[in-house]
């Protein structure tokens, strides 16, 4: 008799640890090594339960102490996650091997350090475990005792032998994993024992760097006060200030840092100092402790961009309240030329917009690419910051280097919002770009959903303007593949502007206006299906070619 789990009665007896049960059951010809769906064992579940006299009864009956779960684990990888000495101490003599692996890799010794039982590792370690035995990450059960914080099992495993200095698959020492989880005794007795405090990890990552990432100022001290190199510089050109700046609970460490030296305008591989790493995660009350010991506040990452820039592209408006205050440029070019207000209509915090707008930014300044910040709210989508700038004068009909108007980029985005309100505002809905193209070709060739091309086909856009290829909307919806835009321009558009648009160039282009006509864009590209043919075909003909 089974269970949906695949457990028998003999599995529960053995869980809550009965043992006349089990040796009526056993007697009456239950499988002593019936396992269930996890592949568990009675044995399994009397260790997992410390149930000592279930356990000698179980081995009495000749119970498999080898079988292994789904996991790979024994019932001596189960006793030493569950602290049950008393059990192992039954298996272990039956046992030739206590080094054997679970699918993880770890060994029975990994999990007694896991847990913390002295008396566990002591046990195994009688019985020839092997202490530098590493898991399929080369985590030892040093690692884990450090990282757990049990330094009395670290005491033992290293009076055993144990390396120190042994490092994980990423270069991780016992000294990183307890700096790592705060476990600042066993921290103090690495130290102690003279390993070196500024080791690096594979990343380059130093045991302070781990430290101030993960907020650990009992440990930072520490490890500055042995004397740590608070300036040391990861792989990536990041030191513990950098990391600092931006772990969630990493405010005290940044103090710390500070108070001890830690170089403020230190710059990584790619430019950022500390205070570009607070802009990036709006960490105010840090920035304002950066900029009180000297931050340079206008300081350029590889990009160009300032922490206002970063600010404005991340939305933390407070954070550019302070830079302001404190001076920063809101004037100065950052990737691509953008300035600050750029990347926040952008990005869409019309908040931020709102705010770099009060300290006099000129509206309507350019970028390296001709784009003004109305393009950029266009381009990002958010009405609200869109709207913003228009109420403050932007202008909505300045064209880029490329000839495009901000209604093309809301277009070619298919942020329609944005669309109605520079329509509604009077922007020009046939303006050409430098390819001749209009915002209804983008939307042609973008809007999926129509909504942008509808509202430009019933604002006066021209489906029949051609680019300078000869293309128009048509073409563009079928090389695209947009079925719902063919058949808005077939409905929106009037029947003799639709003739003239789709024209004798349906079928055989005699007029030569384009080099290839909407109907074979569409059997050229992967978008070609017949309901899309059958639409095509169904579009008016002059009558000389019907």
């Amino acid at each position: 008799m089974m269970d949906n789990e695949k457990r028998t009665p003999l599995h529960a007896a053995a869980y809550f640890g009965d043992a006349e049960i089990i040796e009526l059951l056993i007697l009456s010809g239950a499988r002593v090594n019936a396992k269930d769906s996890k592949w568990l064992s009675p044995l399994h579940r009397a260790v997992a339960t410390r149930s000592e006299d279930a356990v000698q009864v179980l081995l009495k009956h000749s119970a498999d102490v080898n079988a292994r779960d789904k996991n790979w684990q024994t019932p001596l990888h189960i006793a030493a996650t569950k602290k049950a000495v008393k059990c192992a101490e039954a298996l272990v003599p039956l046992l030739s091997n206590v080094n054997v692996s679970d699918r993880a890799g770890r060994t029975a010794l990994h999990y007694a350090a896991l847990s913390g039982q002295v008396q566990m590792v002591n046990l195994l370690l009688s019985r020839g475990a092997n202490i530098n035995a590493f898991d399929k990450k080369d985590r030892r059960a040093i690692h884990w005792a450090a990282y757990m914080g049990y330094v009395d099992v670290v005491k033992l495993l290293v009076a055993h032998g144990a390396e120190v200095t042994c490092k994980d698959k990423k270069s991780y020492t016992p000294l990183h994993a307890a700096a790592s989880a705060d476990m600042i005794n066993v921290v103090k007795y690495l130290l102690d024992l003279g390993v070196d405090i500024n080791e690096p990890n594979a990343y380059g990552n130093t045991p302070l760097h781990i430290a101030c990432f993960n907020g650990q100022d009992i440990v930072v001290n520490e490890l500055i006060d042995r004397g740590a190199n608070v300036n040391q510089m990861n792989r990536k050109g990041f030191t513990p200030l950098h990391f600092a700046a931006t772990s969630t609970h990493g405010a005290l460490c940044l103090e710390v840092l500070v108070c001890n030296g830690a170089d403020v305008n230190a710059k990584s591989n790619d430019g950022k100092t500390p205070l570009h790493m607070t802009a990036i995660h709006g960490r105010f009350s840090r920035s304002q402790t950066i900029i009180h010991n000297g931050a340079e506040i206008d300081s350029e990452d590889k990009n160009g961009n300032t922490p206002l820039h970063i600010a404005a592209r991340y939305g933390h408006e407070l954070l550019i309240n302070t830079l302001i205050t404190s001076g920063a440029d809101i004037a100065k070019r950052g990737i691509h030329g953008m300035f600050p207000l750029h990347l926040a209509a952008l990005s869409g915090f019309s908040d931020c917009c709102r705010k770099l707008l009060s300290s006099g930014f000129e509206i309507d300044t350019s970028d390296d690419f001709g784009r003004t910040c109305l393009h950029a709210a266009a381009a990002g989508g958010n009405v609200e910051c869109l709207n913003l700038l228009l109420n403050t004068g932007a202008d909505f009909n300045k064209k880029d280097k490329f000839g495009r108007t901000p209604l093309h980029y809301a277009a070619a985005n298919c942020n329609y919002k944005c669309l109605f309100a520079l329509v509604g505002s009077g922007a020009s809905v046939n303006d050409l770009d430098e390819r001749g193209c209009t915002p209804l070709h983008y939307a042609a060739a973008s809007d999926t959903d129509g909504k942008c091309l509808k509202y430009l086909l019933r604002n006066d856009a021209n489906p029949g303007i051609r680019d300078k290829q000869g293309y128009n909307a048509v073409h563009y919806a079928a090389a695209y593949g947009h079925r719902l835009c063919l058949e808005l321009i077939a409905n929106e558009t009037p029947l003799d502007v639709l003739m003239e648009t789709s024209g004798s160039d349906m079928l055989n282009d005699s007029d030569n206006r384009a080099p290839i006509s909407p109907l074979h864009l569409a059997v050229s590209t992967q978008y070609i299906q017949y309901s899309m043919y059958s639409l095509l075909q169904s579009l008016p003909l002059p009558q000389e070619c019907q």
